[in-house]
């Protein structure tokens, strides 16, 4: 068996694909069961974010076509993954899982976000009970070592996120905010951040629209704002004078034709438009109106590039400390690995060790003589510890085995004992 991930993300990936891919929360639970009871899967994990979805698994040989294919026909995307997918195994899939845990692999270098998203993925695994002895040190390792780097680097120092891009972005729209409304779409960490960033710019008004009113009520009265549901978002479009959307829903919550009656309302004063969401909250077409500046997550990246400079050097500090601890994973995978045979070999002897002593206790209850006694016990146990190897060695010898050869006389440091 051996860990694996296969997946898309950002750089290979286009939105709508990834849209596409995606998991739902309430999809988790079934996919992972799925995965797990295919052929040669032992273990899974399923992350999936606005910005990637990768399959992290423990698995056989030839398993990598059969995730693929199922991957494929869940989402009904017959070949349209063919140019997209990334398959990454052994030391290559521990850096990676370290890399992204650190957010380095990140659309935004160095952000936060990712970190949370990954535990929430690795819980709902353990939970259903897909995360198991490769899996479940993989992850705890990951999360321990984005821990190091964000105490030992700068990665962190910056405030750059999406929402900070989004915010950023808006800026070059309004110059000032304190006149102005924002609508929020969502309640979580993508829309905190982005009302915590607002604020700090003195937003004149905030409306946080999400399905659950309740929540959006307590985000709301933390930033001052005012909470309305889904369904009341198209009575509100025309006082906002931006609109930022994060949620998971699988389809749009803004159409066209809900823009085009607030752009009236609003006699054509603009509107700054963030889709963060993958699936995009924002019906695409959209962006074909006038006095509309409509950007998703893929439009943000050289709003990012320039909020990324202060983190390069960082990122190289994280890389050299990834690379330690992948290392050092490894090796303890390798010691893992190798535990098995250590345990049946030890098994074995001592199965020998308690036949041997059992023979001599007879011996000195007979009356034989001690010292003979020690003898046959020493001359006992060599034998029967040395029959399996020594046999082997014979049959390795007639095969001309040079190698297990080599090997045996490593094991058992003849050569320095030479």
């Amino acid at each position: 068996m051996a860990l694996k991930i296969m997946g898309i993300n950002h750089r290979t990936a286009p939105v709508d694909i990834r849209e596409r891919v995606a998991f739902g929360r309430d999809q988790l639970d079934g996919a992972l069961r799925e995965l797990v009871g295919l052929p040669a899967i032992d273990e899974m994990v399923i992350v999936s974010t606005c910005n990637r979805t990768e399959l992290y698994s423990e698995c056989g040989p030839g398993s990598g076509n059969t995730v693929r294919e199922w991957l494929t026909d869940y989402h009904r995307l017959e070949g349209q993954l063919d140019e997209c997918l990334y398959t990454l195994d052994r030391d290559q899939a521990i850096s990676h899982t370290f890399s992204v845990a650190c957010g380095l692999d990140s659309a935004i270098l160095g952000e936060p976000q990712i970190l949370g998203q990954m535990k929430d993925a690795y819980r709902v695994a353990r939970d259903v009970g897909t995360a198991g002895p490769v899996l479940h040190p993989l992850f705890q390792q990951a999360f321990s070592v984005a821990k190091t780097v964000r105490t030992d680097t700068e990665i962190g120092a910056s405030a750059v996120s999406v929402a900070y891009a989004a915010v950023s972005l808006a800026r070059q729209i309004f110059a000032s905010f304190n006149k102005h409304c924002a609508l929020l779409v969502g309640a979580g960490e993508t829309i905190e951040l982005t009302a915590r960033h607002l604020q700090r710019r003195g937003i004149g008004r905030i409306i946080i629209a999400n399905r659950s009113v309740s929540k959006a009520r307590a985000l709301a009265q933390e930033f001052k704002g005012f909470a309305i549901g889904l369904d009341e978002i198209p009575n509100h479009l025309a006082d906002a004078d931006m609109i930022i959307t994060a949620t998971a829903s699988p389809a749009p919550l803004i159409q066209k034709s809900a823009i085009e009656n607030a752009l009236k309302a609003r006699r054509r004063r603009p509107i700054f438009i963030a889709d963060l969401a993958v699936p995009r909250d924002v019906d695409p077409a959209v962006a074909e109106l006038q006095d509309i500046y409509l950007y998703t997550v893929d439009d943000l990246q050289d709003v990012i590039r320039e909020n990324l400079r202060s983190r390069k050097e960082a990122a190289r500090q994280a890389q050299q400390i990834i690379e330690a601890e992948v290392e050092r994973f490894a090796l303890a995978q390798k010691v893992r690995d190798a535990a098995p045979t250590i345990r049946a070999m030890r098994g074995s002897a001592e199965r020998i060790r308690t036949d041997v002593t059992q023979q001599a206790i007879k011996l000195l209850e007979s009356g034989r003589d001690p010292a003979a006694v020690v003898d046959f016990l020493a001359h006992s146990l060599t034998n029967k510890l040395m029959h399996q190897p020594s046999a082997q060695l014979r049959r390795a010898g007639e095969r001309g085995d040079d190698d297990l050869l080599l090997a045996a006389r490593d094991l058992f440091g003849l050569d320095k004992e030479k």
